[in-house]
């Protein structure tokens, strides 16, 4: 067994090195591209599936409340969270449209929004960033694989290079709180 651990450890580490040994200043343009949202006046709005969609979650809520500093709520919003919504949407229009819709209701140009996509082919987030782009909001992607459909409708894609669900999900849990670490030290320092 600690043979086992020892090398989810060193795969999950190899991953995280690999990503990061080339997106360092795409992480911290994503932290600016949110901030200056903020700034303006904008607000973020973040989305995927499965593990992906509790990502969204959690991101929203360091943003919403606070990661390390008591500072002011930013305006962050999981579109995975309202079950009526959701439901709705996807019992009348079809699953695929699910983040679509409420980015055509709540998304304004000058918005930013974070796909989340392990494999970066999910049809509702393509169809979610394809709205985004209509709406003149800056699109941003956490991505796994090669990026899939998704990377190409993105302003910026972050891509970690795995095939390995798991390690993209840890990956993209570290890109998400080193961006709400960013965010807050650029607005409010």
């Amino acid at each position: 067994m600690t043979d086992r651990i020892s090398a989810i450890v060193a795969d999950s580490l190899e991953v995280k090195r690999r990503f990061f040994s080339e997106h360092v200043a795409d992480v911290s343009r994503a932290a600016e591209l949110i901030a200056d949202a903020f700034k303006a006046n904008g607000k973020l709005l973040v989305f995927g599936n499965g593990g992906s969609a509790a990502d969204a979650q959690h991101i929203a809520g360091e943003l919403v409340n606070r990661f390390l500093q008591h500072r002011r709520a930013l305006p962050a919003v999981a579109l995975t969270t309202d079950g009526g919504v959701l439901t709705c949407i996807a019992n009348d229009s079809g699953f695929e449209n699910v983040f679509a819709r409420q980015i055509e209701a709540l998304g304004t140009k000058g918005d930013v929004c974070l796909a989340i996509s392990t494999s970066g082919t999910s049809p509702n987030v393509t169809v979610a960033c394809d709205q985004a782009r209509k709406q003149g909001m800056v699109v941003i992607g956490l991505l796994g694989r090669d990026g899939g459909s998704v990377a190409a409708l993105c302003d910026l894609a972050l891509v970690v290079p795995s095939n390995d669900t798991q390690r993209i999900q840890e990956t993209h849990n570290l890109i998400g709180h080193i961006v709400c670490e960013l965010v807050e030290s650029k607005l409010f320092q």
